[in-house]
């Protein structure tokens, strides 16, 4: 079994600014700037961000030490793979959509590999 807890929840919004600024009146979190179309949620007790683009519902992201373990367990488990292994600044993550529909996202730090 490979150990994949829950360690980011990712919203989407076509007016990020909007979006912000409820979160930061409703709920006093604080958001880091990654260009124009994504802001690190801050202060939310688990970690989160906002990516502009068409309303969904959120995506829950788990945390793996072993991506391709991770790919594997889950593909062996019956998902379907919706966004291959892809790198960004913070480290590798790919996408999958498990048998009943959810999408769901898995994630490694660089660090981890």
């Amino acid at each position: 079994m490979t150990d994949l807890p829950i360690d980011y929840v990712e919203f989407t919004s076509p007016d990020l600014e909007a979006t912000q600024r409820f979160f930061a009146q409703a709920f006093d979190w604080s958001f880091v700037d990654y260009g124009p179309d994504y802001r690190d949620v801050q202060g939310a007790g688990l970690g989160g961000g906002i990516a502009r683009g068409d309303p969904r519902a959120p995506l829950v992201v788990l945390r793996a030490a072993d991506l391709d373990a991770a790919l594997a367990a889950v593909t062996a488990a019956g998902a379907e793979v919706t966004v291959d292994p892809f790198d960004f600044p913070g480290g590798r993550r790919f996408q999958f959509r498990e048998p009943g529909g959810t999408e769901m996202a898995v994630w490694v730090t660089r660090e981890e590999g």
